[in-house]
């Protein structure tokens, strides 16, 4: 499946994604590199949605089945280039390793995926029932999913393979995640005289004590829903001389599947209820985290910071067709979960479509210095995405 030139081709495109720099809202320029992809690799049309996410589509002879292949085109900034050997958007290559930002997390992938389908239309002449679709997401990493709503939305998939890091093993779930807001709200006073106000800081220290001791459930294939303290912040700021009337704390907690945003928040919201009957002056409230990014595009994405989880069988038929595949590509991958979000969270936990993951690299690779992928993994993510299309397609 993979020639001489064909790999090359496929080293190209991913030297070229990582030259393009993409941060969250500003991935227009890989949005203008993938489009010229698409069309110099044969796919049948492309299009750019409201959001600025670009599918390419290759169709089939005959009707059948729509298959998805998903990845995300932004990339989290590059905090100091100084501490890099190679140019984070240089696409180096050195000791059969691909450098820069974004290589592991997923221009490696992206690149993978578009040349696998590429050549699978090609060497079967489109002779297979169904669709095949690419879509390069925008603002992953700020919101999992959101921005794939619109996707699903249009082309109506009925199997989904996200692209994330596996190191090439499948993947057929993750934990979900949700960012829980609480607040505690007090009386201003000057520090200097504390007894006439109510300090908002001490009411959350006691509302926090009490959630440490909620127990969260477990499941045995994604492990333990984590509620995780990770940040707090008081008012006024600076307080100097003055007893803070506010205070609020961010909670990061991971999400189970069947968890429900209701489900989530009510032991939360039921300790702050008891705290109030026992305590006239506490007072206090939680809630979702929501965010709002603007796209390149000048459209705004808004949405509650809730994604869920999911988890398919092993014996399911799409996660069974997808190990076959990939076997028959020469690999010998693990059957297991993320341990991070996705935007399965929104194919498989919201729109309950058949989802799976494979990609090249490792995780701890994404967000790093001197962030790479090796050469080799990428070669082996396009003939494992080929042999997954053979196998699902039944060519």
């Amino acid at each position: 499946m993979l020639t001489e030139q064909r790999e090359q081709q496929l080293i190209t495109l991913c030297r070229e994604l990582i030259q393009k720099q993409s941060y969250s809202g500003e991935e227009n320029l890989v949005v203008e590199r993938i489009r010229t992809a698409f069309k110099e690799m044969g796919f049948d049309d492309a299009f750019v949605d409201e959001y600025g996410n670009i599918i390419g589509h290759i169709k089939g002879n005959r009707p059948g089945k729509s298959i998805l292949f998903d990845g995300h085109i932004d990339t989290v900034p590059v905090a100091d280039d100084s501490k890099w050997k190679h140019a984070p958007f240089g696409g180096e290559v050195e000791d059969g390793k691909i450098y820069g930002r974004g290589a592991s997390d997923m221009k490696g992938a992206i690149s993978a995926m578009i040349t696998a389908v590429a050549f699978f239309a090609s060497d079967t002449g489109r002779d297979f029932a169904g669709d095949i679709y690419i879509s390069c997401v925008v603002h992953e990493e700020c919101f999992e999913g959101v921005a794939a709503r619109k996707i699903s939305e249009r082309i109506h998939p009925d199997y989904v393979i996200i692209g994330e890091a596996s190191e090439l093993n499948l993947k057929r779930g993750q934990r979900g995640r949700a960012e829980i807001v609480v607040e505690t709200y007090g009386k201003p006073a000057h520090s200097a005289n504390p007894q006439n106000g109510i300090n908002a800081v001490y009411q959350m220290a006691k509302l926090i004590e009490q959630i440490r001791n909620l127990a969260t459930s477990s499941q045995a294939e994604l492990g333990q829903g984590i509620l995780e303290l990770t940040d707090i912040k008081s008012s006024p700021y600076p307080g100097a001389s003055v007893v803070p009337d506010y205070c609020r704390a961010t909670y990061d907690r991971r999400l189970l599947v069947g968890e429900t945003k209701e489900s989530v928040l009510r032991p939360i919201l039921d300790l702050i209820q008891q705290m109030t009957l026992h305590d006239s002056q506490f007072k206090g409230a939680a809630y979702y985290a929501t965010g709002s990014e603007k796209c390149y595009t000048g459209k705004v994405i808004e949405g509650e910071r809730f994604f869920p989880g999911w988890l398919y069988e092993e014996q399911d038929e799409f996660v069974q067709a997808a190990l076959h595949g990939l076997k028959d590509a020469g690999l010998q991958p693990e059957v297991t979960n993320y341990s991070f979000c996705t935007n399965g969270s929104h194919y498989a936990g919201e729109a309950g479509i058949k989802t799976i993951g494979f990609g090249p690299s490792r995780e701890n690779l994404a967000h790093t210095i001197d962030e790479y992928i090796e050469i080799d993994q990428l070669f082996k993510a396009a003939q494992g995405y080929y042999g997954i299309l053979k196998s699902v397609l039944k060519k």
